[in-house]
């Protein structure tokens, strides 16, 4: 899943105005602002009732958005939920069936198959489950609710553009819980910016159409800045008296610094490109170089545990051996979690909100507070570190 605010300038525009409308109070009332909203910009009277005409709140959905305790699971065990030898085996068949459009796909937008088959795979099971929430009632609610409404309201006007043009149903599309849609889970405004008609019907169909669908991924993280050519994601080994401090997403250093220290691949060679050392699990657990294009992939997910994850699974895609699972030390979940963070938010850290997710402000701070106490900079909360703090 992925959130964003960047959409085609008709949309945007609207969303900036309709950022300064209040959220929340009542439905009804809220909807019609909506409507006043989508006639100032010039879509008729008739079209945006019939728009609207449907649209009611989905209380599935905001449950579904308060409800997503898998990213509380650590890196190993997500990662072997998510990755079966089922999903691996479909993943290479239809890396084959599907050779020719990846082929284009490298040569138009320079992504890599492995890359659209990890995320084909684990957005939707390759098109099997696509998700059956009304997309636009999902929309609606989500801006009407007052968490992210500037996340979801511009999307609203998105999917009108979309109903504009012929390719958007208020009562027949659906999709996932935060209103994406078809197989590669992309929003209206994605679609709007992204959206390719790969198979030449003349229609953008990312629900029935696996072309169009890879395609306008394609194009997505081409336009997100995915870097043709160039690896995301490599295992290493670390020697044991790393200076842990230096791991972590936010550090930076060319790949021969990396080298020098004692970092080396599991295979292959290191890529002569910028680098960060990143342990999804400490010091004892497996160990990955992420290259810039890593940090596409938080375009497409804010989830450290899911884009880790997905990276990971389209190296093994494309040929990359097994993890070395290491033996990381227990970590901490559910309610000791949420103490863990409600200790660093007292000693100043910005954790965001406590909700048990090891995100990457809470990495952050317990980064700090372990060199603060002189244990191994890692980041991987520890039982001894929460007894420490």
């Amino acid at each position: 899943m992925r959130l964003v605010t960047s959409i085609a300038a008709l949309v945007f525009s609207a969303g900036v105005a309709a950022a300064n409308t209040p959220c929340g109070g009542s439905f009804n009332g809220f909807v019609n602002d909506l409507k006043k909203e989508a006639r100032a910009m010039g879509y008729s009277r008739g079209m945006v009732n019939d728009f609207f005409a449907s649209v009611a709140k989905d209380q599935k959905t905001l449950d579904a958005d308060r409800a997503q305790g898998v990213f509380q699971k650590p890196f190993l065990e997500f990662s072997q939920r998510l990755i079966s030898s089922n999903r691996l085996n479909t993943g290479k068949s239809k890396g084959q069936e599907y050779a020719r459009t990846f082929d284009r796909i490298e040569r138009d937008y320079g992504v890599s198959r492995g890359v659209l088959l990890a995320f084909w795979a684990f957005e939707t099971d390759f098109g099997g489950y696509q998700g059956n929430f009304n997309t636009l009632n999902s929309l609606v609610t989500l801006s009407h609710d007052c968490r992210r409404p500037e996340l979801f309201r511009p999307q609203v006007f998105a999917a009108l553009e979309l109903y504009a043009q012929g390719d958007f149903s208020p009562t027949k599309t659906t999709g996932a819980w935060a209103g994406e849609i078809g197989m590669v889970q992309m929003l209206p405004g994605d679609i709007i910016e992204n959206g390719v008609d790969g198979d030449g019907d003349g229609h953008v169909r990312l629900k029935t159409s696996a072309v169009d669908a890879l395609m306008s991924g394609g194009k997505m993280l081409n336009h997100l800045g995915w870097r043709a050519g160039e690896p995301w994601l490599q295992e290493v080994t670390v020697p044991a008296d790393m200076d842990w401090s230096l791991s972590g997403v936010d550090t930076t250093l060319d790949a021969r610094d990396w080298a020098r220290m004692g970092v080396k691949p599991r295979e292959g060679k290191l890529a002569n490109l910028p680098a960060s050392l990143i342990l999804p699990q400490g010091r004892k657990g497996p160990a990955f170089i992420a290259y810039p294009n890593f940090k596409v992939y938080f375009e497409w997910n804010q989830s450290f545990i899911y884009v880790t994850t997905a990276a990971y699974f389209a190296t093994r895609l494309e040929g990359a051996a097994p993890y070395n699972q290491g033996n990381p030390e227990p970590g901490l979940q559910g309610a000791e979690m949420k103490q863990l963070q409600r200790k660093l938010q007292a000693r100043g850290h910005d954790v965001g909100k406590i909700d048990g997710i090891l995100g990457a402000g809470t990495r952050a701070a317990v980064q700090v507070e372990q060199q603060r106490l002189g244990l191994p900079a890692d980041a991987w909360p520890t039982a001894a570190l929460l007894s420490r703090l």
